[in-house]
């Protein structure tokens, strides 16, 4: 296979990497930048795992060519934390006992980080179809939501 050049900016820094063609960004991220917080579950878009904000939209990393991402600003798990603090997101679904497992946390907080960049105030409905595309077989749901909506009323407040 033939390499490929890629450019983008990954959590604000930029990267070059030659890529296989046809590699996914999952894979590149994981194994060509050395970002683990990007976790790659069934590896066939159903489980979201994987999820990634590329231009402000969630897309899933296992669907997506590195190539495709050329010029693109990516934003995983891995850049959301300020170095000695959680981002609000993080925080929230640490205090709200959101994570077992922790293997879907990753994608659950990228949708989650969507949805609060294009709606501050979602109603729990709105967090509900946010996630609709990650699967969670540990915590039943539920303290995800409250955590999305616990951040989002933190971050208003802190807004105010």
């Amino acid at each position: 296979m033939a390499r490929v050049p890629v450019q983008f900016t990954l959590n604000g820094e930029e990267k070059a990497e030659f890529v296989e063609s046809g590699v996914t960004l999952l894979k590149a991220l994981r194994d060509k930048i050395g970002d683990m917080s990007v976790k790659g579950g069934c590896q066939q878009g159903t489980c979201g795992s994987c999820s990634v904000i590329i231009d402000g939209e969630l897309r899933l990393s296992c669907l997506t060519l590195a190539e495709s991402c050329n010029g693109a600003a990516i934003e995983t798990t891995g850049g959301l934390a300020e170095p000695g603090a959680l981002h609000p997101l993080q925080h929230a679904f640490a205090d709200g006992f959101a994570t077992q497992c922790g293997f879907c946390t990753p994608g659950m907080i990228m949708a989650a980080k969507a949805l609060l960049d294009r709606n501050p105030s979602p109603s729990r409905e709105d967090v509900v179809e946010a996630i609709s595309g990650n699967i969670c077989r540990c915590t039943g749901y539920e303290p995800i939501i409250q955590a999305i909506l616990d951040a989002s009323r933190a971050n208003s407040l802190s807004v105010a």
